[in-house]
């Protein structure tokens, strides 16, 4: 390390990348030297028609395609390996592309099918891209620090043997930024991932590699993780749907990052996908597989999205509450426009209900999970920046060193904080009970708001390095909800105009406030997230 520098250290990790997307054949077509703010259009310009046609279709109907044999593994994963490296190109997305690998399982699956006449399971053939910090054997494993640059996977992650188990394909890694605590993707190995949609704008974070080249759709399923909004962001930010699951459900173990073994906020793995069947594919995929007998961990949950509890009776309201705002920043007017364009379309089903969600103390919720976030007061954070001499980038800085919250906590500490964090989710739970229109044969509450629609940020995608306010995710990974997040619209600048006269209410509302400028978020998707209570990640797939 120390005869490299962290810049060499750098230049390496970005030579290798390089030379993974020119090993790819056909060879990734070259881009424009002047690039629009928009880029999404440019693949189908550059790719040849069969590619772009299968490229654009949903990992549902693909994985149909090849089960008979319409389509071949040859030919789908060629065509996404060529348009991840285009996606590499415009966004710099990518850690490393697997071309040889790849095309290696796909002859395999190939011949399998050949042989046998039916595909290998329910993913054959599938293309997935997977965030770099969870774990390939014998791939590298940096989880964003230069420090790491040097540490290989000894396995492959539970959930990708389940995955691989199920017929799919690994063919890119994606990019994550430092510390893997920023809602953008910014690292000193790789620099910065930008948005497809508008290039001044973030993907999102801490998956905003999977939610860029999902966005340009050199993938239509990837893998990413979260623990204050890291799968949520990039799909908002991205056009995407993506899933936060209850935690453990989904198995973690084979992933990189620091403060292993912490349960004070429990991160989770889930999917980003181009299509919310993809979510479900994905679920119930790793779902069937039983993980918890591979991983104790795991609650032994198969995915139920026939259970009657989980879904809504024909002769029953749904009932959605909608969180108009936090109480703490007020979110940018394309966010409202969207809440309410939804909102007008769902008042005009006779079987749907809507209310308000009052917020309950969501700032007492932020400060409960930025103590929680780094109990040991970011030591492990500071020694894997310091190992290679790497200057901190400015959303390490502002989740580490301005955080008021941030402290060495004592064993005592801990305690108290863990036993904040259980108050706080019994009080929100007595108010979502509170919603409650009747009592059961054993006095449980009836009736309850069935999800909470509510915005994924502030704002669109906010310019690079303007992702400061983590409230509308991190919410709820402290009370450890499910969310979805799906797509609505796009920011239009002679719509979606200032709010002139707002008198911001704190400083934090007004460092969003004035982070709005209409033609700065020109295109930049507009997404919504529905939550549910705990263990019903079924449900708020169901009602989306």
């Amino acid at each position: 390390m120390a005869e490299h520098g962290w810049e060499g250290v750098a230049k390496i990790a970005q030579d290798f990348r390089d030379a993974s997307v020119r090993r790819v054949e056909p060879s990734v077509p070259d881009v424009p030297s002047e690039l629009p703010k928009d880029v999404t259009d440019l693949p189908r310009r550059l790719l040849a028609e069969n590619e772009v046609l299968i490229t654009q279709t949903a990992p549902e109907n693909l994985v149909e395609s090849l089960a008979i044999g319409k389509l071949t593994c040859n030919a789908v994963v060629t065509a996404f390996l060529r348009r991840a490296g285009l996606a590499q190109k415009l966004t710099n997305c990518i850690t490393e592309l697997l071309p040889e690998e790849a095309l290696r399982r796909a002859k395999y699956l190939d011949d399998y099918y050949h042989e046998h006449n039916r595909p290998t399971g329910p993913l054959h053939g599938l293309p997935i891209s997977v965030k770099e910090h969870i774990g390939m054997k014998g791939k590298g494993l940096n989880a964003g620090f230069v420090g790491w640059w040097h540490h290989k996977g000894g396995d492959d992650a539970n959930t990708l043997k389940i995955l691989w188990q199920a017929g799919c394909v690994f063919y890119a890694r994606t990019t994550q930024p430092q510390t893997l605590m920023h809602l953008e993707t910014s690292s000193n190995l790789y620099g910065v991932t930008v948005n497809p949609f508008n290039r001044d704008l973030t993907p999102g974070g801490s998956s905003g590699g999977e939610g860029a080249l999902l966005g340009l759709r050199g993938s239509c399923l990837g893998i990413g993780s979260d623990i204050g909004g890291s799968i949520r962001s990039p799909a908002a930010n991205c056009g995407l749907y993506g899933l936060r699951p209850t935690s453990y459900r989904i198995p973690v173990d084979g992933w990189s990052g620091t403060m292993q073994g912490e349960e004070h906020i429990v991160a989770v793995m889930g999917p980003l996908s181009t299509s919310l069947e993809g979510v479900k594919l994905f679920m119930k995929t790793v779902l069937s597989a039983k993980p918890w007998l591979i991983e104790p961990s795991c609650v032994p949950i198969p995915w139920r999205d026939r259970d009657p509890h989980l879904t809504v009776a024909q002769s029953k309201k749904l009932r959605i509450a909608v969180l108009w705002s936090d109480g703490i920043v007020k979110p940018h007017p394309p966010i409202t426009r969207a809440l309410t364009e939804v909102v007008t379309k769902l008042r005009d089903i006779p079987a749907i209900e809507i209310s308000t969600w009052e917020p309950h103390k969501h700032d007492e919720a932020w400060e409960i999970i930025a103590s929680l976030f780094f109990a040991d007061g970011a030591q492990e954070e500071t020694a894997a920046i310091s190992t290679s001499g790497e200057p901190w980038r400015p959303l390490s800085r502002f989740i580490i060193h301005e955080n008021p919250y941030l402290k060495h906590l004592s064993v005592e500490e801990i305690w108290y904080w863990t036993t904040r964090r259980e108050q706080y989710r019994r009080a929100y739970n007595n108010v979502w009970n509170a919603t409650a229109t009747g009592t059961g044969p054993h006095g449980e509450p009836e009736g309850t708001v069935d999800v909470i629609l509510a915005p994924v940020g502030p704002g669109a995608a906010p310019p690079l390095d303007q992702s400061r306010y983590w409230g509308y995710t991190s919410q709820w990974n402290l009370l450890d909800y499910p969310a979805l997040v799906f797509p609505v619209s796009k920011v239009d600048p002679e719509v979606d105009q200032v709010e002139e006269g707002y008198e911001p209410t704190n400083e934090k509302d007004a460092f969003n406030y004035h982070l709005y400028e209409p033609e700065k978020y020109r295109g930049a998707p507009i997404s919504l997230q529905l939550i549910g209570r705990r263990y019903e990640d079924e449900k708020v797939r169901f009602v989306s």
